[in-house]
C-alpha cells in the first residue's frame, strides 16, 4: 500500500492508494494460434456459395479467433484482442455481431467480420461472466450469467446504439450510474478497444441497461433461449433448472433434479423441451409444459460440460470430462461413442454434417457427426442403451466394457500452441525457464519478450539446476501462466528494485559502470512503438492556445503531488538498448488501466500515440517520460571490513561502509589498495584522490563519478598492485561477485556484513 498526494486536496493529506499495475503478456512467434483452451465456439455461415464459412473460437488465452473454412483446412483469417482473462463464451447475434463474455467481468461487442474490432464492453457483472445465450429469430436479444449468481438480458442492437449516442455526449453528468440491480454504481466508462483503432471513452450516463433476472442465489454456469426470445433458461451450483421470461426477469418456474451443478442447458425451438447436463454425469430431458423431468441418460462416466442437438431435437451430442463425444437418440435412448480424446470437452458446434469439438487443449476437432440423419451412425451398431442412473455408466467403465470409439482421427484440425503449465523464474531475474503440455522446456527472456532457447522434451529440474547461477538481484517482477503463456506483471515501486552495471548487460554504448535499472529500459522497450507515435503527433498537433504540447506535459499534469526521485544515472534517453529491444514480429500485449477509465490490453504495436495518463499508469508514464523513479528501499548494502587474522597490514576505516547493493567485490579491492597506497589513486585519472565510486562510510564521502581505472581494455584487478584477497565467512570472493550475492549466498545472516581483506603479494 502506498500513500499518495490526493489531487484536488489542499492540505496534500496522504490515503492509502493501490497504485495500478503494468502487465505485459508474452506472445509465441506463430500468434496465429491459441495457447490455452478453448472455451466457446461458434459458426456463421455465409450467405453465398463462393465465400466460406467461418468459426469463431473463444480460448482462455484471452483471445478470440475467426478462422475460413474450407473443405480440408482452416485459416485464421481475424484476433479479437481486447478480454483481459479468460473468454468464457461467444454468441453471433444479427448479421455480424459478435457478442463475447469473459472472467474479467465484461461482455464484449464486435464486427465479427473486421480485422479485430471491439465496438462496446459492457459491464455490469460483480464476477466472472461464465455463459451466454441468444435467440436466433430474435437477434438482438442475448443472456448472460455469471459466478456473481447474476443474469442480465441484453437488446445488443439498443446497447450499441446507446454507445453511440454517448460519444456525442461526453460532456454529460457522470458522478452517478445504476446497475442491473437498481444500485447507485460510482462513474463506469465503457471502452473501445480493438486492434486497428484507439483507446475511447464512453460515458454509460445516457448506456443502456440490461433487465436483470433476479433469483439465482449461487453461481450461473448454463444458459439457454428459444429461437424467438420469449424463454430463457439457466443452471449452476444450485443444481436446478430455472425458466424465465426474458422480456421482464420474472421467473417461471424452477425445475428440481440433479444432484450436481448445471453445466450445459437446450432448448427445442418451440420452448417445450429442455435438455441439461450435469456434474452428476446426467442428462435429463425437461417438459417445461409438464414442469417435470420426462426422460434421464446415463451416458457419461463423468460430469458433463457441453450439448449440441440437431435440428429437430431428436438426437443430442454431449461430451464432457470423460473426454468423450457421445451421440443420444432421445426417443429410442440409443447411445453411440462417436469419439475419445486426451482432455475434456468444454464445447461442440454443429457444421453442416459435422461437429466441432473444443476442449482444455488448444486445438479445436473436426469430426463426422452425420447431423442431417444421424440414424446412420446407429445402423452401423456399436450403439448402447441408456441407463436411467448415472452409476450404471460408471459400473460400466470400471468393467472395462466401455465400447470402441466409431471415429479414430477427426477430418480437420485447427492446431494450437501447447500451453504453459509450470514455470520458473531464475536467479538471474531476467530468464524464465517454462515447460508446456507437450513436455517442451524453454527459456525466455522477460526484458526482450521471446524464447531464447528450446530445449525440447528434457528434464524441467534437471534443466533448472543446470541453469542455476550463483547471483542475487531483487525480485522485480511477478509471473503468472493463467493465460497459456507468460504474464509479467510490474508494480510500482517493487519492480525498480533492480539494476545491473551496463557491463554485465553488454551494453557497449554506455560506460561500463553505469547502472541500469531494467524495469525502467523494460518500460522503454514496451513503449518504444508508443513513443515514437506520441512525439509524430506532437509534431503534428497544436494546443487551444497555439503552442506546441510540451514534451513532459502528461507526466506534469498527473504526477505533481507524487514523491518521486530523479534516475540519475542516465539522462532520458530514447534510445532502447538490444537487451530490452522488444520483438515486433510477435509484440507483447500490454494489460493496464489509467487514472480514468478501466482496464484495457492491446499488443504494443497497435498503440497509436493518443493513450495518456487516462490510459497509462502515472508511474509508468513519469518513468518513461520523465526519468523519474519512486523512491525505492534497500538499494544499498552495509558492510564492515576488517583485515583477516593472518594480515598484518591494516587500513583507516572507521565504522560501517555502504554501497550500492550491485557493487562488484573488485571495487571493494580497489578501494583497499587506494587505502593502502598513501591514500593515493592507483591511476592518474583519479586526480584527486577519491575512492571507488559508490562506497561511503562514516569517514568516507559518496562517490558517484565514474572510476576511470576501470575503463581500460584490462581487468580491473590485474592492474592492482599489491594484491588483494577480499574474504567472507573465510571463503575467498571471487571479484565479479556483487556485495548483494556474497550477503545471500556466502554471509547468510541478518546482520550487516563482514567482509575481511589480506594481501597476497606486493612488488
Amino acid at each position: 500500500m502506498h500513500y499518495v498526494g490526493s489531487v484536488g486536496n489542499p492540505n496534500n493529506s496522504t490515503r492509502p492508494r493501490k497504485e495500478k499495475r503494468l502487465t505485459y503478456v508474452l506472445n509465441d512467434s506463430d500468434d496465429t494460434k491459441h495457447c490455452a483452451g478453448i472455451n466457446c465456439l461458434a459458426v456463421l455461415k455465409s450467405e453465398s456459395s463462393d465465400e466460406s464459412d467461418f468459426i469463431f473460437t473463444g480460448s482462455r488465452d484471452g483471445k478470440l479467433r475467426r478462422w475460413a473454412l474450407s473443405v480440408d483446412a482452416a485459416a485464421c483469417s481475424a484476433t479479437f484482442e481486447s478480454h483481459l482473462d479468460w473468454v468464457n463464451d461467444a454468441v453471433l447475434v444479427g448479421d455480424s455481431t459478435l457478442v463475447s463474455c469473459s472472467s474479467d467481468t465484461t461482455l464484449k461487442t464486435w464486427n465479427a467480420l473486421s480485422t479485430g474490432t471491439c465496438t462496446r464492453t459492457l459491464c455490469q457483472h460483480s464476477d466472472y461472466v461464465t455463459c451466454l445465450a441468444a435467440a436466433e429469430k430474435n437477434s438482438n436479444i442475448v443472456a448472460s450469467g455469471g459466478l456473481g449468481g447474476e443474469v442480465f438480458i441484453w437488446d445488443i442492437e439498443a446497447a450499441l446504439a446507446s454507445a453511440a449516442k454517448c460519444n456525442d455526449a461526453m460532456d454529460v453528468d457522470t458522478s452517478n450510474c445504476v446497475n442491473g440491480s437498481g444500485n447507485l454504481l460510482p462513474m463506469t466508462r465503457l471502452r473501445t478497444i480493438g486492434s486497428s483503432n484507439s483507446i475511447s471513452m464512453q460515458t454509460q450516463t445516457e448506456g443502456y441497461i440490461p433487465v436483470a433476472a433476479k433469483g439465482h442465489k449461487e453461481s450461473v454456469y448454463a444458459l439457454a433461449m428459444n429461437e424467438g426470445g420469449t424463454l430463457l433458461v439457466s443452471g449452476g451450483t444450485e443444481k436446478v433448472v430455472r425458466v424465465w421470461d426474458p422480456r421482464s426477469g420474472s421467473k417461471t418456474m424452477k425445475l428440481k433434479g440433479h444432484t450436481d451443478n448445471i453445466r450445459a442447458l437446450l432448448l427445442d425451438s418451440t420452448g417445450r423441451f429442455c435438455l441439461s447436463g450435469s456434474s452428476d454425469s446426467m442428462l435429463r430431458l425437461w417438459d417445461l409444459g409438464q414442469q417435470r423431468c420426462v426422460h434421464s441418460y446415463a451416458v457419461h462416466t463423468d460430469s458433463v460440460w457441453a450439448l449440441a442437438s440437431n435440428s429437430t431435437f431428436s438426437h443430442v451430442y454431449s461430451g464432457g470430462r470423460d473426454s468423450s463425444l457421445y451421440l443420444t437418440d432421445l426417443h429410442t435412448r440409443e447411445s453411440i461413442l462417436l469419439s475419445t480424446g486426451e482432455q475434456p470437452i468444454l464445447q461442440m458446434a454443429l457444421h453442416d454434417d459435422s461437429i466441432w469439438v473444443a476442449s482444455t487443449d488448444s486445438s479445436v476437432h473436426r469430426w463426422p457427426a452425420e447431423v442431417c440423419n444421424p440414424q446412420k451412425i446407429f445402423q452401423r451398431g456399436n450403439s448402447f442403451l441408456a441407463g436411467n442412473l448415472s452409476f450404471s455408466r460408471a459400473r460400466v467403465s470400471l468393467e472395462g466394457s466401455t465400447p470402441a470409439p466409431e471415429y479414430k482421427q477427426p477430418t480437420l484440425t485447427i492446431p494450437g500452441i501447447p500451453a504453459i503449465v509450470r514455470h520458473e523464474v531464475l536467479n538471474n531475474k531476467r530468464h524464465v525457464l517454462t515447460k508446456d503440455t507437450s513436455g517442451s522446456v524453454k527459456l525466455w527472456e522477460i526484458t526482450k519478450g521471446v524464447a531464447i532457447e528450446d530445449y525440447g522434451k528434457v528434464p524441467f529440474d534437471e534443466k533448472k539446476e543446470e541453469l542455476f547461477e550463483m547471483v542475487s538481484i531483487p525480485a522485480w517482477f511477478t509471473v503468472d501462466t493463467r493465460l497459456g503463456c507468460l504474464s509479467v506483471h510490474l508494480d510500482t515501486p517493487q519492480c525498480f528494485s533492480a539494476e545491473l552495471y551496463s557491463q554485465e548487460l553488454n551494453i557497449v554504448d554506455k560506460p561500463e559502470d553505469d547502472k541500469i535499472n531494467l524495469a525502467r529500459e523494460t518500460l522503454k522497450g514496451l513503449l518504444a512503438h508508443w513513443m515514437r507515435k506520441r512525439k509524430q503527433r506532437m509534431g503534428t498537433s497544436i494546443s487551444a492556445n497555439g503552442e506546441l504540447s510540451s514534451e513532459n506535459e502528461i507526466g506534469t499534469r498527473s504526477l505533481s503531488h507524487s514523491d518521486v526521485e530523479v534516475d540519475g544515472s542516465s539522462e532520458n534517453e530514447a534510445v532502447v538498448y538490444p537487451p530490452f529491444e522488444f520483438s515486433i514480429v510477435s509484440p507483447p500485449s500490454i494489460i493496464t488501466e489509467g487514472t480514468l477509465g478501466g482496464p484495457w490490453r492491446k499488443k504494443i504495436t497497435d498503440l497509436d500515440g493518443t493513450e495518456d495518463d487516462k490510459d497509462f499508469p502515472w508511474w509508468c508514464l513519469d518513468c518513461v517520460l520523465n526519468n523519474q523513479l519512486p523512491p525505492r528501499e534497500n538499494t544499498k548494502c552495509s558492510f564492515y571490513l576488517y583485515p583477516s587474522e593472518s594480515s598484518n597490514v591494516q587500513i583507516l576505516t572507521q565504522g560501517k561502509l555502504s554501497a550500492p547493493r550491485i557493487l562488484k567485490i573488485h571495487k571493494v579491492i580497489n578501494y583497499v589498495i587506494e587505502k593502502m597506497v598513501l591514500d593515493k589513486p592507483l591511476d592518474s585519472g583519479n586526480a584527486q584522490g577519491s575512492f571507488p565510486p559508490g562506497i561511503a562510510g562514516s569517514n568516507l564521502q559518496n562517490q558517484t563519478a565514474g572510476d576511470d581505472s576501470f575503463r581500460s581494455g584490462f581487468k580491473p584487478w590485474q592492474k592492482l598492485r599489491p594484491s588483494i584477497e577480499i574474504l567472507c565467512n573465510n571463503q575467498i570472493l571471487p571479484p565479479e561477485m556483487s556485495l548483494a550475492t556474497v550477503r545471500a549466498y556466502i554471509w547468510k545472516k541478518t546482520e550487516d556484513l563482514a567482509l575481511n581483506y589480506r594481501v597476497i603479494h606486493g612488488r
